[in-house]
């Protein structure tokens, strides 16, 4: 594996840590709180986390369109602000539908983030590493929403 693709080991393990409060949150609501927190105050919690996580990607994309070679894109820009918006939209619904629609906004960011790899725009590590954590937590969304 070349430099240019070998994900960076405190990236990927501040991205993994990152995932914990997902699979965690979702485990609890797996098992109906284990006694720990009502299911409805997990799921509460998860949604806020969620949209907390995808505002920070997109104050990511934010800052890899700035530290572009060529100077940031408008396009760059704007997909860097959607994140943050769709997040906020988010707490206008609740309950399984804000999971899924957060999970949707994983999936869009991550297609648009390979989209970014191919196009030379972003170092090819960063697309191995969002598609790995982004399927993490797009799962542990939606598994909650069971």
């Amino acid at each position: 594996m070349s430099a240019e693709t070998r994900v960076p080991i405190p990236a990927l393990a501040l991205g993994v840590a990152g995932v914990i409060p997902f699979a965690g949150l979702a485990g609890l609501i797996l098992v109906g709180g284990a006694g720990l927190v009502a299911p409805e105050q997990a799921a509460r919690v998860l949604q806020v986390y969620g949209a907390v996580i995808l505002s920070f990607m997109g104050g990511a994309q934010w800052g890899l369109t700035s530290a572009s070679r060529h100077g940031p894109s408008g396009r760059g820009l704007a997909v860097s602000v959607l994140p943050a918006l769709f997040a906020w939209a988010t707490f206008l619904i609740s309950g399984n539908l804000a999971l899924v629609a957060l999970a949707a906004a994983f999936l869009a960011l991550m297609l648009y983030d390979l989209w970014t790899v191919r196009r030379g725009e972003t170092p090819g590590w960063y697309g191995r590493l969002r598609v790995g954590l982004s399927l993490a937590v797009i799962s542990c969304l939606l598994a909650a929403t069971i």
